[in-house]
């Protein structure tokens, strides 16, 4: 996960004024003196595993909402979660997991999935969330990485905007011969296990798969006692490996601990101004740490509620959940909020229960001031909160408060969690700190910052590097700003920046220029080679269709060029303005700069 929003200035938004309730403390003025930060030393970090944790929660709210599943039409408590996780912790060790295996996890988002979590938690087993689009390729690569030795996976996978698919010809690159009991597979020699959950709704026979282990068979136990894992849990052990986004390279695995994901989780909660009577609208899905840490892990170690409209996101299924549900709280990344908006738009849903809305998350990538207006007054949520981090730091580090002046919550992505640092370095020098203000690489430190990347020592070692005194820094390889108030700016990727003529040219800054656009719904500009400068600006456009009056034509190639000369420097308006239908996207949502875009004719 990447995620940053950093919208333009708005000036309309009403001031705010810190409560007595802020998790952050009020502005210090002029007190950086160089981009050097420390988030706040209170409260003191959890120092439980997340089984620990949890079984503190359930004795205080066993008998509140845990997980709504919408799209199931099913919910359970958190006395009924911990049960069943217990059942089927059991019923996960009878098929020889222990302390340390590594279970990969192919589902979508539903109560299989949120069980699985706490049970293998229980067990100290590690969760490895793979995205339920893997080809059998990927899914192959992935377990023979990390040496896996069960799987529990979908007869059918949703994906969103698409129908069901089927599982069985994926399986069978997994295992030829599914007919018979036994399990072989030439592909993956350390697999032991594939454990069939059945979300197919009659469409695929699950009888006939003989070699896989169905989930009933694991989650029949009578006895709902806790389980004793195989040897003794600490807090610091490993207990979830997240693979990256890939928006850059090809996903590497990042290893978290429970002390990791537990205080992240509780942090980002804090943040939000979780209650136990908070209910979490939750479309991001649960192979990504914004579904699995900043929703599951925020929601439990709160008790609040959390809800899975479907499998897979459905901007309809979404707005419904939010309505049926008196959802207090909506997550998303911008593409996902302005699908939602658009339904309202077109009146294709009735615009009404949103009142009980007040915060929730947006990240994995920027946001224009425009889009944070329309989710201001349509759906009311006038304390979102912006989150920035990465999948190796477990993954949020800096995050706007419900409250921060109204400038630093559209401007920044706020200021850092408790006991976390960071600085912003020279990227060609990293041991030289930067100015208040000045642009460089981010690094971060503390709790949060992954153990390793699993067996890439060499990858671990590119971007986890001890500094002059001994400490060892997460480089982020994010373009960054720190101002003297401690708020963090993020303004684009080191990789992705555009050098025209010797000219630094921030593609953020042109993307946020053309979203104000009335006639453009998303825009992602990247540089392209160009003899006389290097590089120069090209801007891939999406246009916006069904606001347009029916006099109005799209937008042109000259009226993009217009907009941001009017509105910025002549070197940064686009050489190239290409109209495209989609983007390529990793499964956060995040735009693929480094991919071919789809280009209109």
């Amino acid at each position: 996960m990447r995620g940053i929003l950093r919208p333009q200035a708005w000036s309309r938004w009403p001031a705010r004024t810190f409560s007595k309730h802020s998790t952050a403390p009020p502005l210090r003025r002029g007190l950086l003196t160089s981009a050097y930060i420390k988030g706040p030393s209170e409260p003191a970090l959890l120092e439980e595993t997340v089984g620990e944790n949890f079984a503190r929660i359930v004795g205080a709210h066993g008998d509140r909402n845990a997980v709504i599943s919408r799209h199931q039409q099913r919910r359970l408590t958190y006395h009924q979660l911990d049960q069943d996780s217990n059942v089927v912790a059991r019923g996960l060790q009878s098929l020889g997991i222990k302390k340390g295996d590594r279970v990969c996890v192919s589902l979508g988002n539903n109560l299989e999935f949120a069980t699985i979590t706490y049970a293998l938690f229980k067990l100290g087993a590690i969760l490895v969330p793979l995205n339920p689009a893997f080809t059998s390729t990927q899914i192959i690569s992935a377990l023979n990485h990390l040496s896996s030795t069960h799987l529990i996976i979908g007869a059918e996978t949703n994906l969103p905007y698409k129908p069901p698919r089927s599982n069985v010809s994926l399986l069978q690159g997994l295992v030829p011969d599914l007919s018979t009991t036994t399990l072989s597979s030439e592909a993956i020699p350390s697999l032991k296990n594939i454990i069939l959950v059945d979300n197919s709704a009659g469409r695929i026979d699950p009888t006939t798969l003989k070699a896989t282990t169905p989930w009933s068979s694991i989650n029949q136990d009578s006895d709902t006692s806790a389980p004793t894992p195989s040897s003794p849990l600490s807090n610091t052990d490993l207990v979830n490996i997240q693979f990256t986004s890939g928006t850059t390279s090809m996903p590497k695995a990042a290893c978290l601990s429970h002390r990791s994901i537990l205080n992240n989780g509780n942090q980002i909660g804090d943040r939000m101004l979780l209650t136990p009577e908070d209910v979490v609208v939750c479309p991001p899905p649960l192979f990504h740490c914004f579904g699995c840490i900043l929703g599951y892990m925020a929601t439990a170690t709160h008790g609040s509620a959390i809800v899975f409209p479907t499998e897979a996101f459905n901007p309809m299924a979404a707005l419904q959940a939010v309505q049926e549900e008196k959802g207090t709280a909506l997550y998303g990344v911008p593409t996902m909020f302005l699908a939602e908006l658009e339904l309202i738009n077109d009146e294709a849903i009735p615009y009404e229960g949103f009142q009980h809305l007040r915060t929730g998350i947006a990240a994995g990538s920027s946001i224009p001031a425009e889009l944070m207006r329309k989710l201001h007054k349509t759906l009311n949520l006038t304390e979102l909160t912006i989150c920035y981090g990465m999948t190796e730091t477990s993954p949020v580090s800096a995050m706007t408060t419900t409250d921060d002046p109204i400038e630093k919550r559209i401007n920044t992505v706020g200021r850092l969690l408790p006991h976390v640092e960071a600085k912003v370095v020279d990227p060609f020098d990293h041991n030289k700190v930067l100015e208040v203000g000045e642009r460089g690489e981010l690094a971060v430190s503390g709790y949060l910052v992954m153990k390793e990347y699993w067996g890439q020592p060499e990858k671990t070692a590119e971007v986890m590097l001890t500094d002059d005194s001994g400490k060892l820094w997460m480089h982020t390889g994010d373009e960054a700003s720190i101002d003297k108030d401690g708020y963090v700016s993020i303004t684009g990727r080191i990789k992705d920046l555009i050098i025209r003529g010797g000219e630094n040219i921030h593609p953020l800054e042109i993307e946020n220029c053309l979203f104000a656009h009335p006639k453009i719904a998303e825009v992602s500009v990247v540089g392209l080679p160009d003899e006389r400068y290097g590089e120069v600006v090209a801007a891939f456009v999406i246009h916006r269709h069904h606001h347009l009056h029916p006099e109005e034509k799209e937008v042109t190639v000259e009226e993009v060029r217009e907009w941001v000369k009017e509105r910025m420097s002549h070197h940064l308006v686009p050489k190239y303005v290409f109209f495209v239908h989609e983007y390529p996207k990793t499964a956060s949502g995040k735009i693929r700069k480094s991919k071919p875009y789809l280009v209109s004719p």
